[in-house]
């Protein structure tokens, strides 16, 4: 069975309770999560991942200011002094050639990063050639980004007043240049470098200089007259971003080792810089053989993850991304990270040059502002990788030996993975996740990758969006046009994770789904057809799922392949698709009931519906019906829409939305009514409007006589019954009213609680003849078009597509808390069967000591309206009391009314049945009324919650409402999840509980109404008794013809109770309202013993474990006889000095377990009677 049947020994019961197994064994009734869970989505989570402002750095202007062989006067240099700039000597050659070299180096280094990109060099320039180049720039930029890299060691440091220098044309002055007029040439959105010393000064003048243009702006947007209202508003300087080589009081360090432009070198060449700076470390001696001639000669390219230093690239690329994304907040992250590919490059470089420079002293700055990462711990992982690649090196050059590649991306999936297996729920996301990003790079780490990266998804939509702020979407979009089969499996688990929490990535897949011709209705209805042995989900209940036939799991129809709709089109022609409808799972064998609407295939949970075939005639609305519709409504488009063919797909869809309007579950009828309303409105606007009446005016009565077919819903093959005057009517007649508690003894009279509509059609007289006009319009006619906007209603949608992703973003790999035994679902559930045991153990001590008297009186109270059905709860003191349409709940413990609330069922029905689901468990409680209409209850006598509908389904078809009859009359079969169900109906209909559809319809036989039943799952027999004294025994496991294996007519008069006794050599007990009681072996034709007791029976029970049965009399007394039909004792007053006589017996029931009886009278009474207290 499903995953609630939990297979566990019960804790804390000895050998001799091992039947008490099991209540764990048994099956649990509409408690799947579509029952448990409110039907909507999870609550989508901010996408910050995806960069609605992606940019490109387009233009890179390059200003050096060297002035090569000439020292700026405020800078005394060491001796020796750093000199390199772009790794070129610029005293090796002359100083124009060195100039030159230098700047081409330079672009050549940014190339790296940025092959794109225009490049304009601009050498030793003055103001004007910096202005030119800059404006020039920014006008083919337009809205992109431009970079403005500036190297100042050949001129004075930038001064406090905001200004960096350069030359003019003779270069014999160093002219200033105000970072203002910098701001006005670059525009936004930019990016600045300066590697100069006090660099930090340019950051702190460029943010004052920001802040002012915008108080300029604030003043000129207040007064017309200001210099700048007139001119167009200039970038904001907010999208500009500055990277500065050093703090505002620090110089540039002058070490002979490094080089002078080292900033620009860690920014531009992180990996020849950082392996430098790595062997003039102390730790460099533990790698003989390393020195800095060696390290230029390490083969390979930074492009190629195969070489040595393609794959320090590589290591270096997953670490500073690493270290960025553990330390940044999320949206710096993605601004400086993922939204343009350059300044991503500048910036993870930008973090080696903290930790480089920072060892000597010297601080670079950014804005926005990082915070530091130079102690970071991933930069041991990377020491690490050097180290190793290095000690390789001697033997690689000298030996030619093969290189062996670093385990550091192996090592950090094992810590990845650690961190999957051994951490809490309550965490810190793992450091490690954009390393796996990287290893989806390597097609040798890629399988072991994914299958991690699956695991983290699997944790919920936390890690869905923590996964895609790193950067994974590109990287899995691009594996599912890999050809490995092998990475299947896990893309398909992936990207199910990820839609599931970002349904609109869904466009991103569009280019890689094969396009059809096939209309996508063509394809649903093949589709549905070929699954039509599966049952199809429902739609969804904002308060619980109904009736309907869904797997456990929700992904599911299951996925078919898309080749085998290859020949959709020859077997969707218009009779082909019409016999499709017929047999679309709406036929009893097969499941639940279509609605069609556009843009929404639901399904109800009235899961009886019929709509025929070409072998049966009979349809949920009669050819009469449909064609009074039609010249009712004998407008153009409302025949275009039924169509001139009562066979028509529109016909079909027509009667199955008819039967979802009356179903009792509100959340369907409500959708229906909408998708009707809106239909009979667009069918007639387009010829005359009229004024569409709402249900307070229209004149409500009894249903009419069942002969009128032509006026009301044929009910056949499960319809429920219409609750309107007219067939035409699309609304119902009676209010549904919400679930709500009134526990004062007044009884809640039902309201109505919202405006409903009534289609134009339902405006015409019954008498109306075929050719009439219509109804008389009213004067105020331009007030229609306001009425008739309720009927034009949107698409018609629910939460169930929704609420089926969310299975994928929630959990699926981790056990479920059912299953976990510490969980307090668990606890909670080995409490309950450790009080069962108890119950079970304590009454049959009771009984054990025999039963010589049943009438100490242990409850009386007044029930807000007349018992009509009682019913024990099996293991608590709880007490079920229904009257006509309402239930009431007592602890007859405590004496304490517990709920009260109205069931929801029609003015003119009753309930007749009630049974407890998973008494054993998780309680819920079946009512079942006169009109066939099913419902099941959940919070029920719960003080903290509301009663709630879990479902309701229209369990008989033509069953019709009478004071007089048996009404509906049901039997539970909990080990097999089935419902017996008959009443004033000529069939026994089973429905299994579990794949929530009905399974089998038995004929009874017989003209009279089945007044009781009884079942045995052991030996799958039904007995039933009838109105006509007949007691038939049924095999459910025989075909129809011949499963009605015994038949006893002795009684002669209405059969008030007959029961099978549940063990396998048990017999038939029954009992007529004569008085006579018998006995039958199913195996034998006629009856064993005949006992004859008080005549007039009004109800009747029979003890299942006590050798009791009670039977209560119009004469107003009660009476209990024991198996062999001696009276133990009459009830006929209630307890008291002044104990009144008791009314007329309307219903009595036995408790389950102990003995006690329970029985309401006409008075309003409900009464429970015990024996003796000593015995108890």
């Amino acid at each position: 069975m499903e995953s609630e049947m939990l297979q566990s020994p019960l804790l804390g019961l000895g050998e001799e309770d091992e039947s008490d197994l099991t209540d764990w064994n048994l099956p649990l009734a509409f408690m799947k999560k579509r029952h448990c869970e409110k039907i909507e989505g999870s609550k989508s989570l901010a996408q910050s991942w995806r960069m609605k402002d992606r940019m490109k750095t387009v233009s890179v202007a390059l200003v050096l200011c060297l002035n090569v062989g000439v020292d700026p006067p405020d800078v005394v240099k060491t001796t020796p002094c750093a000199r390199l700039e772009c790794w070129i000597d610029p005293l090796s050659m002359g100083p124009q050639k060195a100039l030159e070299t230098i700047g081409a180096n330079l672009q050549k280094q940014y190339e790296n990063w940025q092959p794109r990109a225009r490049y304009k060099q601009s050498l030793d320039p003055t103001v004007d050639e910096v202005k030119k180049l800059c404006t020039s720039l920014r006008r083919n930029a337009k809205e992109e980004r431009v970079l403005f890299h500036y190297n100042g060691h050949g001129v004075p440091r930038p001064t406090v007043n905001g200004e960096i220098w350069v030359f003019n044309k003779n270069y014999t002055q160093y002219i200033p240049l105000s970072i203002y007029d910098l701001q006005t040439w670059m525009g936004s959105p930019s990016i600045f470098v300066y590697d100069c010393s006090n660099a930090g000064l340019i950051v702190k003048s460029f943010k004052q200089f920001a802040l002012q243009r915008e108080q300029e702006l604030e003043v000129a947007a207040i007064n017309p007259n200001h210099p700048l209202a007139q001119m167009p508003l200039p970038p904001s300087m907010k999208n500009c971003i500055q990277l500065a080589a050093c703090e505002a009081n620090e110089l540039l360090p002058m070490i002979p080792d490094l080089p002078a432009d080292l900033f620009t070198s860690c920014l531009t060449t992180p990996i020849k810089i950082a392996l430098r700076w790595f062997c003039m470390q102390k730790s460099v001696r533990l790698v003989p053989g390393v020195t800095l001639d060696l390290i230029e000669k390490i083969p390979g390219r930074l492009n190629d993850r195969r070489t040595p230093l393609g794959e320090l690239n590589w290591i270096f690329t997953a670490i500073t991304d690493t270290i960025a994304w553990n330390v940044l907040p999320r949206d710096l992250f993605q601004k400086l990270f993922r939204q343009d590919l350059l300044v991503a490059s500048l910036f993870r470089n930008f973090l080696l040059a903290e930790r480089i420079m920072r060892s000597y002293n010297c601080t670079p700055v950014s804005s926005p502002r990082l915070p530091p990462t130079y102690m970071h711990a991933m930069w041991q992982a990377w020491d690490l990788a050097v180290d190793i690649c290095l000690s390789q090196l001697p033997t690689i050059i000298e030996e030619g030996t093969a290189f062996r590649h670093s385990p550091f991306f192996a090592e950090q999936l094992t810590a990845f993975q650690v961190w999957l297996t051994m951490g809490v729920e309550n965490r810190n996301p793992p450091e490690q996740l954009p390393i796996v990003l990287q290893v989806l790079l390597s097609q040798v780490h890629r399988l072991r990758a994914l299958d991690l990266l699956g695991r983290f998804l699997d944790l919920g939509p936390w890690a869905v969006s923590l996964a895609l702020s790193v950067g994974i979407f590109p990287y899995v979009l691009k594996l599912l046009q890999s050809s490995a089969r092998e990475l299947r499996p896990l893309l398909v688990f992936i990207w199910a994770k990820i839609l599931a929490v970002d349904s609109e990535l869904v466009v991103a897949l569009s280019h890689l789904v094969v396009q059809y011709e096939s209309n996508f209705c063509t394809v649903a209805l093949q589709f549905i057809e070929e699954e039509k042995n599966y049952p199809l989900p429902s739609p969804a209940a904002p308060e619980g799922g109904s009736l309907t036939p869904v797997r456990d799991g929700p992904c599911t129809p299951r996925l078919r392949s898309v080749s085998s709709y290859g020949n959709i089109r020859a077997v969707t022609t218009a009779r082909n698709l019409n016999k499709s409808l017929q047999n679309l799972s709406l036929n009893e064998e097969s499941g639940s009931s279509v609605a069609f609407s556009p843009g929404n295939l639901s399904t109800s949970s009235s899961a009886s519906s019929t709509l025929g075939s070409p072998e049966n005639e009979e349809y949920i609305l009669s050819f009469e019906t449909i064609d009074k519709m039609r010249r009712v409504s004998s407008y153009s488009s409302l025949n275009s829409l039924i169509g001139v063919s009562f066979n028509s797909v529109y016909t079909q869809i027509w009667r199955v939305l008819l039967h979802l309007a009356a179903d009792p579950y509100p959340d369907v009828s409500d959708l229906a009514m909408k998708v009707l309303n809106s239909i009979a409105y667009k069918a007639t606007v387009n010829a005359r409007p009229q004024r569409i009446l709402d249900t307070s005016s229209l004149t409500q009565s009894a249903p009419a006589s069942p002969t009128n077919k032509g006026m009301h819903i044929h009910q056949v093959g499960g319809s429920p019954p219409t609750t309107s005057t007219s067939s035409s009517s699309l609304t119902n007649e009676v209010p549904k009213q919400p679930v709500s508690r009134d526990l004062a003894s007044v009884r809640p009279s039902v309201t109505n609680v919202g405006v409903q509509y009534t289609p134009h059609s339902h405006q015409f007289p019954r008498t109306r003849k075929m050719f009439d006009k219509g109804p008389e319009q009213t004067a105020d006619d331009a007030d229609d078009a306001v009425g008739h906007k309720s009927f034009i209603s949107a698409t018609v949608q629910t939460g169930f597509c929704d609420w089926s992703a969310k299975y994928f973003a929630q959990p699926v790999m981790k056990i479920p808390e059912e299953h976990d035994l510490e969980s307090q679902i668990r606890k909670e559930r080995e409490w309950r069967f450790l009080r069962n045991a108890r119950v079970r153990k304590q009454a049959q001590k009771i009984i054990q000591k025999g039963i010589s008297r049943l009438d100490d009186q242990i409850f009386l109270n007044r029930n807000p309206g007349v018992p009509s059905v009682v019913k024990f709860h099996p293991f608590t003191p709880c007490i079920a009391v229904a009257d006509k349409d309402s239930i009431c709940f007592w602890d007859w413990e405590k004496g304490e009314k517990l709920d009260y609330f109205h069931n929801g069922n029609p003015r003119y029905t009753r309930i007749t049945a009630m049974e407890y689901l998973n008494g054993q468990d998780c309680s819920l409680l079946l009512t079942a009324t006169d009109d066939g209409a099913i419902r099941v209850w959940k919070n029920f006598a719960d003080l903290e919650k509301n009663p709630e509908m879990v479902t309701a389904w229209q369990g008989l078809s033509d069953m019709l409402p009478t004071t007089r009859g048996a009404g509906m009359v049901v039997d539970w079969e909990q080990e097999t999840g089935l419902l017996m169900t008959s009443g004033d109906v000529r069939i026994i209909r089973i429905w299994d509980t579990d794949r929530e559809m009905k399974v089998q319809d038995i004929p009874t036989g017989a003209d009279s109404c089945v007044t009781s039943l009884s079942c045995d799952s052991h030996r799958s027999l039904i007995v039933a008794g009838l109105g006509d004294g007949s007691i038939r025994v049924f095999d459910r496991r025989m075909a129809l013809s011949e499963c009605r294996v015994m038949t006893y007519r002795e009684h002669t008069a209405w059969v008030v109770k007959a029961y099978l006794q549940k063990h396998p050599e048990g017999n038939i007990m029954s009992v007529s309202v004569n008085g006579d009681v018998r006995f039958f072996d199913p195996r034998m034709p006629e009856s064993m013993k005949v006992l004859q007791i008080v005549k007039g029976l009004t109800a009747l029970d029979i003890h299942p474990q006590a050798n009791l049965f009670a039977c209560g009399s119009m004469n107003q007394f009660t009476a209990i006889y024991n198996g062999n039909g001696e009276l133990i004792n009459n009830i006929k007053y209630y307890d008291g000095f002044m104990g009144q006589r008791v009314g007329a017996i309307s219903c009595l029931a036995f408790h389950p377990h102990w003995p006690h009886l329970a029985v309401g009278s006409n008075d309003f009474y409900i009464s429970v009677y015990s024996v003796e207290k000593r015995i108890r």
